[in-house]
């Protein structure tokens, strides 16, 4: 067997390259040759602006990184967190056969062009599904009680009783609660809640109806979910489909007594509408952890309202889920190279690629 030559670790301020040198003698060590570690970008403010602008974009829009530039014509493989995966990364890549993220989402990957070029692409599916689903709940507990709300008055010099929503504040028994999305996050949403005594809901085109029906809740129509809820929980994956799923009649149906929460994807919601809905009092109020623009600006009308739960999307971020995904992404990805099956593939068709067939080959 020859060993891969070389491979690029890219890590960022999220998951600093270091985490991936530490896991990489466990997993890969006995495959490739040497590697070279760097950080895309090391300052947690900037990053969060990067790749918010790569997930709205595209990994076109940002430059080679300084790694790639120095190191990448040799290299065969490449993983990192939200390093752009871009066609110039690539080119400047000729050799890259593997290239791996550690986290679900490819909005960092320009997946045609690896699939193009025969480069097959890991991901990892589920790396913080336990820690969004704990926080969808906790954002459902934190809205409808008044959790933070009571808390930041107490803070400030004030013993605060009445809220918004104090004629009709919850308790979730009973109570419905719609699922947008019934990927591994929405199922363990409804695991979860299922311990409430809730009765649970779910729009998701793409899911077998008995994979809902196995996990205890129902399938409906997006339309009869936003018109029944009490809560509605949004899980579903942004892609051009989704995008705006949630607009001005979705949210128009909701009762003036529910909730909405979102720990998915800030570009899956018309917020204009959302704000306006919010403002008018038509829906009791709504948990966010994502927006369009990260930081939230700060004339953004979100600020000023008394109905809404604001968290600076950190749903995913526990230490399990950023620590253990480099861990996952490279056994996933050594179970491939000894020839056994593999979770993460996304691209599956690169493995009849001719090309990448041949260089298999000498690397098993």
């Amino acid at each position: 067997m020859n060993k891969i030559n070389k491979a690029l670790l890219v890590g960022d301020a999220m998951i600093p390259g270091s985490t991936f040198e530490h896991h990489f003698p466990a997993y890969l060590s006995d495959f490739v040759q040497e590697y070279k570690v760097s950080d895309w970008e090391d300052s947690w403010d900037k990053l969060q602006f990067r790749r918010l602008e790569v997930e709205k974009r595209g990994p076109e829009i940002e430059e080679v990184p300084e790694l790639v530039q120095t190191e990448g014509a040799e290299a065969e493989m490449l993983m990192g967190l939200f390093v752009p995966v871009s066609s110039k990364v690539m080119k400047a890549m000729p050799k890259l056969r593997i290239a791996g993220v550690c986290r679900a989402g490819l909005e960092n990957v320009n997946l045609e062009e690896a699939t193009r070029r025969g480069i097959l692409i890991f991901n990892v599916k589920g790396r913080n599904a336990e820690a969004v689903s704990d926080f969808a709940v906790g954002l459902m507990l934190s809205e409808s009680r008044n959790i933070a709300r009571a808390h930041f008055a107490i803070k400030n010099g004030t013993w605060r009783k009445t809220f918004s929503n104090s004629d009709h504040v919850p308790q979730l028994k009973g109570k419905t609660i719609g699922i947008i999305g019934f990927g591994y996050i929405g199922q363990l949403v409804a695991r979860k809640l299922s311990g409430f005594g809730v009765n649970l809901i779910v729009f998701d085109p793409y899911m077998d109806p008995s994979v809902i029906s196995a996990a205890g809740a129902m399938s409906v129509e997006k339309d009869e979910l936003f018109r029944t809820s009490d809560f509605v929980t949004i899980h579903a994956r942004l892609s051009e489909e989704s995008k705006g799923m949630i607009g001005a009649g979705e949210l128009g149906l909701m009762k003036p007594t529910s909730y909405l929460i979102n720990t998915g994807r800030a570009g899956l919601i018309d917020h204009d509408a959302l704000l306006q809905v919010l403002q008018e009092g038509k829906i009791a109020g709504a948990g966010l952890d994502v927006f369009p623009t990260e930081p939230l600006p700060e004339e953004s009308g979100f600020r000023e309202l008394d109905n809404v739960t604001l968290t600076t999307h950190i749903a995913g971020t526990t230490a399990e889920a950023l620590t253990n995904s480099p861990a996952l992404l490279m056994e996933d990805m050594a179970k491939f190279l000894q020839g056994e099956e593999a979770r993460f593939i996304v691209n599956h068709e690169v493995l009849e690629n001719g090309e990448f067939k041949q260089w298999l080959k000498t690397k098993q």
